[in-house]
């Protein structure tokens, strides 16, 4: 069975793009080559910055031939019925065999489809591909029509075997496939020929070329530390740059060099940005004091003075990258020292969104909403506010300018520069955390109350303007939001009410978004509302508490149809319930990653509510009660009481909720129920006041015995009507106290 061989050899491709790309090349051949009858035993794709490979091994040499039985029209069809179907199985009238069939004389056709060459395929499919490539982005050159993601200069294509290899005959926009290739561009001997994959890789070895990239990265790395720890040293690790420069070169070069001494006192996340993102380098720092002192460069070729030209050239380069950051710094620390009131000035005149209004708006709203959390998280008021006025500041310094992912990191150091308390400093920088599922969550309580004030106010703005994620589109970042906000709040074990901070949020944004048109009776109502609902946690009942009491006032604005007041009661309430619901849908999603059943957090969902840890731990009691025995069967039990209840309520027309006598219970095991009930509705209603949902599962657990019991000696649907009726109402309670805990009935199973 021949092995194939495909190089695509073009112009230097973008480090992004090339793994991708070999990628699609492998997926693309190898399903084109299935789909036409050719199996193969394994595929590996290979990307440099000049060249995407693939090895086929184990190909057919030919497809297989396939034979087809086609059922026809019947004989007596119209003419025009038998010509069309001959005409789509490209046969003749002769070719067709006649058949009874219970429906008649039916005409039959058998198509043999011969099997092909794999050559054949292979250039067939590979046309097809190289025509149709997904780069991001793609260039014609020339007067040709094809597009590549860089001038394409030739095709490589073979099949190999013991007998030898065979160039597989194939052209494309002038291009025409052949057995060779070439290595190096600057060390390399010119092109050459290959006859198998393992004699192009080795090949290229000796012309200069590592072909696998992770060869590459591990060559890199490898070289880069054995430097850096002779040195006494260590390579800040960076994978992501590691896999960029990884394809930015095709023989790495690895070259340390020195950072000039007067950029050394730059913070260390300064150097390390500044030279990864305009230089691709590795910051090397020293162990004991952490400061970048070194930095590690990968050149793509070897020179007779082993890089010093190289190096001299890049820290030339990087002194002058570096004399701009060392410039930012100097400046923004002398704002930063005098109290950082130049930047939070410039912050009134930056929209944060069109409808939102700007920056210094927004860090109002979550001042004062991160003062009415911090009782929550433990912090104290008057400095989570401030930490929330200055956590944003940074945003106007000259270095988040210039490398906008310093945000918050910058704000620290202003923050300390400007000597602001150790929480406060923290807070500039934890606030934005967590950034992603897998990022840590701010730690400290000060950190915790802005953290939850600035996403809220992100998520409870775009609501009020209707901008909503949307299917798989989420511009603003409002899931990663509400995922924030959910980690904060069980990871730190808060409990908080969010009704209460979502509804006053909403109205600070409506106020915002009607200030032009309100009065300011109406504003100063809608302030008063939102103290109202700090203090009582409803909004409903606060809002129109403040309304009942307005009209008793002289100066009462005006609350009729139309009105601010009347136009935001009506709004914020179902607002800020889809806005939980949506907090329940990413709740969904964290927990199920977290391995709870669906069903389980659905149960505990059912009934609503905004308290998401007592959300979370109510699921993780049910969904452990329900591991057991007991609760699987005391699960069954409740299954089938609710089954005959409801059933009987259909049949009825009447709801059996109350009335259950033991006086008129017959049985033993029923009088037993009645005693177990009595004695487990107290205790689990208990256990659930104190959130104690250990001991309401236990409480629950004992049920399952009588509960079984009932069921296997006593028939429910009794003859009697008035022990029917007791029984059914007995099979209420069951449901009442079961439903206390859960909505068991979305459980499955």
């Amino acid at each position: 069975m021949p092995n194939l061989l495909i190089e695509l050899f073009s112009e230097e491709i973008p480090a992004r793009m090339q793994a991708r790309a070999a990628e699609d090349l492998k997926k693309r051949m190898t399903d084109g080559l299935v789909e036409a009858g050719l199996t193969y035993g394994g595929a590996q794709a290979f990307s440099t910055p000049r060249r995407l490979a693939l090895a086929v091994e184990d190909l057919l040499a030919e497809s297989p031939t396939i034979r087809e039985e086609r059922k026809g029209p019947r004989v007596d069809a119209p003419e025009k019925a038998i010509e069309g179907f001959l005409r789509g199985a490209g046969l003749t009238r002769e070719d067709l065999e006649q058949r009874d069939t219970p429906k008649g004389a039916v005409f039959f056709a058998t198509i043999e489809k011969p099997g092909r060459p794999a050559a054949e395929i292979v250039a067939e499919v590979l046309g097809d591909v190289i025509r149709n490539f997904p780069w991001p982005k793609s260039m014609r050159w020339g007067g040709g029509n094809l597009r590549w993601v860089r001038p394409l200069h030739s095709i490589l294509c073979i099949l190999s075997s013991e007998d030898g290899a065979q160039v597989v005959p194939f052209e494309i926009d002038g291009i025409t496939s052949s057995n060779t290739t070439e290595g190096h561009r600057f060390m390399g001997g010119g092109r050459f020929a290959v006859s198998s994959f393992e004699d192009y890789e080795a090949r290229l070895k000796r012309d200069k070329v590592i072909l696998d990239a992770a060869e590459r990265a591990d060559h890199i790395w490898q070289d880069a530390t054995n430097q850096a720890f002779a040195a006494g040293l260590e390579v800040v690790e960076d994978r992501g740059l590691l896999a960029e420069v990884a394809g930015l070169v095709e023989w790495p070069v690895v070259l340390m060099g020195e950072i000039g001494e007067e950029f050394l006192e730059l913070p260390p996340e300064v150097l390390q940005t500044s030279m990864k993102e305009h230089q691709k380098f590795f910051s090397v720092k020293n162990p004991k004091t952490g400061r970048i002192e070194r930095f590690v460069t990968v050149a793509n070729r070897e020179t007779a003075d082993h890089g010093a030209t190289i190096l001299a050239g890049n820290q030339k380069v990087l002194s002058a990258r570096l004399s701009d950051a060392k410039f930012f710094w100097e400046n923004d620390l002398r704002i930063a020292r005098a109290g950082m009131g130049e930047w939070l000035e410039k912050l009134e005149n930056v929209t944060f969104e069109r409808q939102l209004g700007t920056q210094a708006a927004r860090i109002a709203r979550i001042a004062r909403l991160a003062r009415m959390l911090a009782p929550i998280t433990g912090a104290d008021p008057a400095m989570a506010e401030q930490a929330a006025r200055v956590a944003k500041a940074d945003l106007s310094s000259e270095m988040v300018y210039e490398f906008p992912e310093l945000q918050g990191l910058m704000g620290r150091y202003y923050a300390e520069a400007a000597g602001l308390p150790a929480e406060v400093a923290r807070a500039c920088e934890e606030h934005y955390s967590p950034l992603g599922p897998s990022d840590d969550v701010p730690e400290g309580a000060v950190s915790r109350a802005v953290a939850l004030a600035d996403k809220l106010d992100t998520l409870t703005g775009f609501w009020a303007i209707d901008e909503k994620p949307t299917g798989s589109k989420d511009p603003f970042a409002l899931r990663r939001a509400a995922l924030g906000v959910i980690r904060i709040i069980l990871e730190g074990d808060l409990r908080l009410k969010l009704d209460t901070y979502i509804d006053a949020q909403l109205v600070l944004h409506k106020i915002g978004l009607n200030a032009v048109k309100a009065s300011t009776g109406e504003i100063d109502t809608l302030e008063e509302i939102i103290d109202e609902i700090s203090d009582h946690g409803v909004f409903g009942g606060a809002f129109h508490a403040v309304l009942d009491r307005l009209k008793a006032r002289d100066d009462a604005p005006d609350t009729g149809d139309g009105s601010l007041l009347r136009t935001v009661g009506e709004l914020v309430p179902d607002i800020s319930t889809d806005l939980l619901a949506f907090f329940h849908d990413r709740l969904k999603v964290h927990l199920r990653d977290q391995g709870l059943r669906h069903d389980v957090i659905d149960a505990c969902l059912a009934d609503g509510g905004d308290d998401l840890n007592m959300l979370v731990k109510r699921a993780e009691a049910l969904g452990g009660f329900l591991k057991t025995d007991d609760g699987d069967n005391l699960l069954q039990g409740f299954k089938r009481a609710n089954n005959i209840l409801t059933q009987a309520e259909e049949k009825d027309g009447v709801e059996y909720s109350f009335g259950a006598d033991i006086k008129f219970a017959e049985t033993d095991e029923e009088k037993a129920l009645f005693a177990a009930l009595d004695a487990a509705e107290p205790e689990i209603a208990a256990a659930m006041e104190k959130e104690d949902y250990a001991a309401a599962m236990e409480a629950m657990a004992r049920l399952r015995a009588p509960i079984d019991a009932f069921f296997e000696a006593v028939q429910v649907n009794s003859d009697n009507d008035v022990v029917r009726r007791n029984r059914l109402n007995l099979l209420a309670r069951i449901r009442g106290i079961c439903l206390k805990v859960a909505d068991l009935t979305m459980i499955q199973g």
